[in-house]
């Protein structure tokens, strides 16, 4: 079994640490704000004085946090993983962040004789509990082949996508047709809504049709009344932040992402609307006031 250090327990990290924990590693877990480890520390993790202290000792380690500067800090700042790792041992981010901010992290490291990988994750807290989620992973392949048993722990679909920075690249355009998947049912629903179709009858029609999807079936029924979680998935901010890193990449590589764009301008309207510490499919509603239909 193997020794792993985690930084980042958050709602991504909170769920994927039991699953490790579970598999019978040792974990060692650290976060920026405290008392978030309540309950992992309960069920078997053990606590880190830093992201450099998690790293210490550690045959993997694993970050999942917020932004590209937030895995910078994490990586590279004072007391940063780098400070920690072996040469041995392989530190893998799992952030949603920019292919540019992923790459000079792992020059970074390797400039330094350490490994790093990018190895997102795709799925929600949901997907993860439901072992449902999977991980692409870039970087040194031979590294990959390493802690490849140990990211099946997390999810049972893992998949190496190539050369540093082309699993996030991969995980933008994943987020890319997730939120515009999401944003058209809020669409569709609305418009058949203003048609004179109740919610529930729509709702349960795309998800009987051939439009459905996983995504879909789960948050669906979200958009019914007093189905909305208090806990969002993904709101409306945090889905916002992928959608301008894929816009980013967009005017980068000169690619028209035209459904990109679109989807964005409903996240801002959920923000002017005052919905938007709801999670993302709360854009249904946006497209309701829009369109003149109450509250």
């Amino acid at each position: 079994m193997a020794r792993i250090g985690f930084i980042g327990l958050g709602d991504m990290g909170e769920v994927i640490v039991p699953r490790l924990l579970d598999a019978g590693h040792h974990v060692k877990g650290w976060n920026r704000t405290a008392g978030k480890d309540e309950a992992l520390l309960a069920l078997g993790m053990t606590r880190a004085a830093s992201p450099a202290d998690a790293a210490t000792d550690a045959d993997v380690v694993f970050s999942i946090v917020t932004d590209g500067a937030a895995v910078e800090a994490v990586a590279l700042g004072v007391d940063g993983v780098l400070q920690g790792l072996s040469p041995d041992a392989v530190y893998l981010d799992m952030s949603t962040v920019s292919p540019t901010v992923s790459r000079r992290v792992a020059a970074a490291f390797a400039e330094a004789g350490r490994v790093m990988l990018d190895a997102p994750v795709s799925g929600s807290p949901v997907t993860i509990v439901q072992g449902k989620a999977s991980v692409m992973v870039a970087g040194d392949v031979a590294a990959y082949e390493r802690v490849r048993d140990v990211l099946l722990a997390i999810g049972p679909k893992v998949s190496y996508i190539g050369d540093s920075g082309l699993a996030v690249q991969a995980k933008l355009s994943v987020n890319l047709l997730l939120m515009v998947e999401v944003i058209a049912f809020g669409e569709a629903v609305a418009l058949a809504e203003k048609g004179g179709v109740e919610r529930s009858v729509a709702v349960e029609a795309i998800l009987n049709s051939v439009a459905a999807s996983p995504v879909l079936a789960y948050r669906g029924p979200f958009i019914l009344e007093g189905n909305m979680p208090e806990k969002p998935l993904a709101d409306v901010t945090l889905q916002q932040k992928d959608m301008t890193l894929v816009l980013e990449q967009g005017r980068t590589l000169g690619m028209p992402v035209p459904m990109a764009a679109s989807a964005n301008e409903m996240m801002n309207a959920c923000r002017g609307l005052g919905i938007d510490r709801n999670d993302f499919v709360i854009a249904h509603e946006a497209y309701r006031r829009l369109g003149g239909l109450s509250r």
